[in-house]
């Protein structure tokens, strides 16, 4: 075969005239496409929007947060006492762990029950006779629970190094404060919740 006889190979629009494959290629072209929208839909949508709106500004008028906000208390001497007291409860047992268990660690419950007795020396004439009088009222059942609580780890430590059954249960597994020699365990039970 010559190169006049050879098979040419037609790519796209080689096959028309170059009048017929502009005109062809303006109307093959894609049509940009359109966004149809339901009326219907924007006015839900629109009604859904203004709904929320109003719930959002009733809840503002009564004073309350709009939906999913929640409220800070107030940063006040009283909140102070209440967070600080609050961390010394969940080293003495005040909040079990997710299979139900007392978590304490007897270290960092000293450790913060102490922070208490240092606040409540240096506010020492500094703060209303009825601030200093729920300050010391919760050091003072602070450091009982802080005895009772120490007494329960005492014997169930006791109680597991005899192999005890009938204790108060769990094992020891640390805490938040360690080891034993940290003074942290977990056991079951736990002191019961201030009022």
């Amino acid at each position: 075969m010559s190169n006049g006889d050879t098979p040419k190979l037609i790519l796209s629009d080689d096959w028309r005239g170059e009048k017929e494959a502009k005109a062809a290629s303006k109307q093959e072209a894609p049509a940009a496409p359109k966004l149809v929208v339901d009326s219907d839909w924007k006015n839900e949508a629109q009604a859904e929007k203004d709904k929320m709106a109003e719930a959002a500004k009733t809840a503002e008028a009564k004073g309350g947060k709009a939906a999913g906000q929640r409220e800070l208390p107030p940063a006040d001497f009283k909140t102070l006492v209440g967070t600080m007291v609050t961390q010394a409860g969940m080293y003495l047992g005040w909040f079990p762990d997710a299979q139900g268990r007392a978590v304490v660690s007897m270290e960092y419950a000293k450790f913060h029950i102490d922070l208490i007795g240092v606040l409540a020396e240096k506010c020492k004439g500094n703060i209303t006779a009825e601030e200093q009088a729920e300050l010391l009222e919760a050091l003072q059942e602070l450091r009982g629970q802080f005895v009772e609580v120490g007494r329960a780890v005492a014997q169930a430590a006791a109680e597991k190094l005899k192999g005890g059954a009938g204790g108060t249960g769990g094992g020891m597994s640390g805490g938040m404060g360690g080891g034993m020699g940290a003074g942290g365990m977990t056991f079951g039970g736990g002191p019961k919740l201030p009022s």
